[in-house]
């Protein structure tokens, strides 16, 4: 069963925006949390992480576009999406990372679709 659980996604013309939220199931020590997405015909990618420590990286193509952000007291994970293009369109998965190796966990993904 999954282990994370996502929410959010729909479809959203292009300009527009969505919030994704991603909630572990379980609870542990996260060294790292982020966000992927996948579209067809195409390798999963990182599109943006947050580290315990509250750095964040993201994807060259949704710089200044995209926030990633955790609630340390909810032990959740958001990646708000603004000025959403067409090429943002595929599944986005929610990624947890403990401090175990073996505590790595991914969403349920859900889909994103931006028409123009």
């Amino acid at each position: 069963q999954v282990q994370l659980v996502e929410t959010g996604g729909g479809l959203v013309q292009a300009g527009g925006s969505l919030g994704l939220s991603c909630a572990p199931k379980i609870i542990f020590n996260i060294a790292v949390m982020g966000w992927w997405r996948q579209a067809p015909g195409h390798r999963r990618e990182l599109v943006a992480l947050i580290t315990s420590g509250g750095a964040s990286n993201y994807l060259d193509s949704v710089k200044g576009r995209f926030t990633i952000s955790r609630d340390s007291a909810k032990n959740t994970v958001s990646l708000q999406m603004n000025s959403l293009k067409p090429e943002d369109t595929a599944v986005y998965y929610c990624y947890v990372q403990g401090i175990r190796a073996q505590d790595n966990y991914w969403g349920q993904g859900t889909q994103v679709t931006v028409s123009s």
